[in-house]
């Protein structure tokens, strides 16, 4: 190591103050980190590229330091849920210092990234508090029934009013309107159940019934629209 001539003509003062880091929270005990094989913990976390196009909703799951398992939601553009395929390829066996060290193909994935990162060095993961943490596999149970990512898609117009697409239940069939034509319940399918029925032998048409519902004041309306066609 290299001194300027300045500090090799210095005296040496003691250094008194030596605590070490300050302890963070992690899978319910408390923990001074000083490598990264000293992190463990499950969070979430959301990146955006930047033309601000799309989303990226990452889970991780980090046990000794290393990705055990990761989660990739994307929204709003093709590309990032191409890219996601890549990264869910590469992530797992990284250290969480690699995979932030690592081009995960996309701006929104690598954003989100280093947003993890953070919460997890800090200690400000969900499983904190979690004694034991979370098991392999947790991050399945953010996606339920049908393994697939809740997405809201809503479009409005001044002119037109709303239109309801897809909620978290499911695809929108049609819209409920009270007598003043406000909206006051939807029908929807739920997708991913449907299609989990005819992986497992039922016919589309028996699925597609089996897999209709309805939510609000659906029963009480004065009309019903559907949202894309009307």
């Amino acid at each position: 190591m290299l001194y300027s001539h300045e500090v090799e003509q210095m005296c040496v003062v003691a250094k008194g103050a030596c605590h070490g880091p300050a302890p963070i929270p992690q899978e319910g005990k408390w923990t001074k980190a000083y490598e990264i094989k000293d992190i463990s913990g499950l969070t979430h976390g959301v990146g955006w590229c930047a033309p601000q196009q799309g989303c990226c909703k990452l889970t991780l799951n980090v046990k000794n330091g290393i990705i055990e398992e990761a989660l990739i939601e994307t929204l709003g553009c093709s590309g990032m849920t191409h890219s996601a395929a890549m990264a869910g390829e590469i992530m797992p066996g990284k250290t969480i210092l690699e995979a932030m060290n690592t081009d995960l193909v996309c701006d929104a994935i690598n954003v989100a990234m280093r947003e993890l990162f953070l919460q997890i060095i800090y200690g400000r993961s969900q499983t904190a508090f979690s004694e034991g943490g979370l098991p392999i596999g947790a991050g399945l149970e953010d996606l339920g029934k049908g393994l697939r990512s809740q997405v809201g898609t809503v479009f409005s117009t001044q002119a037109k009013g709303v239109r309801y697409m897809e909620m978290a239940e499911g695809y929108i069939n049609k819209l409920a309107l009270d007598k003043n034509g406000e909206v006051i319940g939807y029908e929807f399918v739920k997708v991913g159940q449907m299609l989990e029925a005819i992986r497992k032998g039922k016919s589309p048409d028996e699925a597609y019934k089996a897999n209709i519902g309805t939510y609000g004041r659906y029963n009480d309306a004065a009309g019903y629209i559907d949202p894309r066609e009307e």
